[in-house]
């Protein structure tokens, strides 16, 4: 079960948060505030939320948990096993196939390309080059 994590894309000042919410308690309505501060009604729900439950509108931390990968062991694995496909190694880890995409991608690690050409020097219709 995962738990309710809010994450602010876009992130505003508290200054400018508690005007907003400021103006709401005021009786403004959440159209009112859409047009005057140029906020989403759903980011107004968003911050009357999260002043109901901190009492503050100030930023959450956002919840992550620690890399579970250990980037070391997976260098490591592709230096032994460099023809290794995602699902192989999230095996290998116990983890997601997304986890490991995504820590590749944290450590730089891209998938060998090689380019099929005719090494005999023609080309399609055998002619040479």
């Amino acid at each position: 079960m995962k738990a309710n994590v809010i994450i602010f894309h876009m992130s505003y000042d508290k200054t400018f948060r508690e005007r907003a919410i400021k103006a709401l308690k005021k009786g403004k309505s959440k159209t009112e505030i859409n047009e005057l501060f140029g906020l989403g009604i759903n980011t107004l729900k968003t911050w009357e939320k999260l002043e109901e439950e901190t009492g503050s509108l100030e930023n959450r931390p956002l919840k992550r948990k620690p890399y579970k990968i250990n980037d070391e062991k997976l260098l490591q694995y592709y230096k032994e096993n460099p023809h290794s496909t995602n699902a192989e190694a999230a095996k290998a880890f116990n983890c997601s196939k997304s986890g490991i995409r995504s820590a590749k991608a944290r450590l730089k690690i891209t998938r060998k390309k090689t380019r099929y050409s005719i090494k005999s020097g023609t080309n399609k219709n055998g002619k040479n080059l």
